[in-house]
């Protein structure tokens, strides 16, 4: 096994397509393929599966895409340490950022990137944050912003923000001034949450099993869009932060009554490996990540405050 074969390896498996892979990278397809065969070879399993229409991976090519992945970026990682200055942030980094805060962040980042870090390169890729979790453990992502995480020795957070969650109704008959509403009634009313992976699926969960008490849940959508689009249409209520209703763009179609407890907030972090030092692209990264989320939620926080 050698770093070439890795390469085209996680390409092939990328592209679907050993001649789409050959072009990208630049290759004849039978070397490509012969480079290939040669690792599957090597490793005695078969990490392709030839289709008519390209190639799939296989349960074992999985598990090394995953591997591969890792192991050249921390290849470049290690090339750009060495030939960039010891504090100037150079080379390539991969943030991951949950749905919610991609609408709102994505484009500041580029801005600050190419006013601040004109030298570095930036890829932005979106998930939910046990997938960023994941994507950060194995060096598919460098850094990343997370809700509520996990203890993991595999990554080292900190802490950005808190927001209170609040119960997130169609704006058409609602009033506009509600008193705070307590988990109690919460529970009664037909629920659009995400799924059990989602921080505050598992947050709203935890709540009700303390207090002996059962979610009413009437659908279950992973798309926080979707699931504003659902409350909107009158398909029931959702529980999510103020900056995600923001985020939205639709907030106005929507009204949003804070809970009465307290504990129900959602905790935001920035979220790095444990594994790897912190570069100087990353920790510059990290800053400008952090003021970006900070200045987003204030128009939130004081539009809550005035009502």
């Amino acid at each position: 096994m050698n770093l070439t074969q890795l390469r085209y390896f996680v390409r092939v498996a990328e592209m679907g397509s050993f001649s789409k892979a050959a072009i990208e990278l630049d290759v004849a397809q039978p070397a490509l393929s012969r480079q290939v065969r040669l690792l599957e070879t090597d490793l005695h399993v078969t990490l392709l599966q030839r289709t008519g229409r390209g190639v799939l991976l296989t349960d074992a090519g999985k598990r090394l895409f995953d591997h591969a992945v890792g192991i050249l970026q921390l290849v470049a990682h290690a090339r750009e340490d060495l030939s960039a200055n010891r504090d100037e942030a150079t080379g390539r980094i991969v943030v991951g950022l949950p749905p919610s805060m991609g609408r709102m962040l994505t484009l500041p980042l580029v801005d600050a990137f190419q006013q601040h870090l004109s030298k570095a390169r930036l890829a932005i890729v979106e998930g939910l944050s046990a997938h960023i979790v994941e994507w950060i453990s194995t060096g598919r992502v460098d850094l990343g912003l997370v809700h509520n995480p996990d203890a993991n020795p595999a990554i080292e957070t900190l802490h950005v923000l808190d927001e209170p969650l609040c119960l997130v109704s169609a704006a058409k008959g609602a009033p506009r001034k509600q008193a705070p509403l307590p988990f109690a009634e919460l529970v009664t009313l037909p629920l659009v949450v995400p799924e059990h992976t989602h921080a505050i699926r598992k947050l709203l969960e935890t709540q009700a099993a303390l207090a002996g008490l059962k979610l009413n849940i009437a659908y279950e959508v992973s798309s926080v869009s979707s699931i504003l689009e659902l409350v909107r249409s009158g398909h029931g209520h959702a529980v999510l932060t103020p900056s995600a209703v923001a985020a939205s763009g639709q907030a106005a179609a929507s009204r949003v009554r804070p809970l009465a407890e307290r504990v129900l907030t959602s905790t935001l972090c920035l979220a790095s490996s444990a594994h790897k030092p912190a570069t100087p692209l990353v920790k510059q990264a990290m800053r400008i990540l952090r003021e970006l989320v900070l200045a987003s939620a204030e128009p939130v926080r004081s539009h809550n405050r005035m009502r």
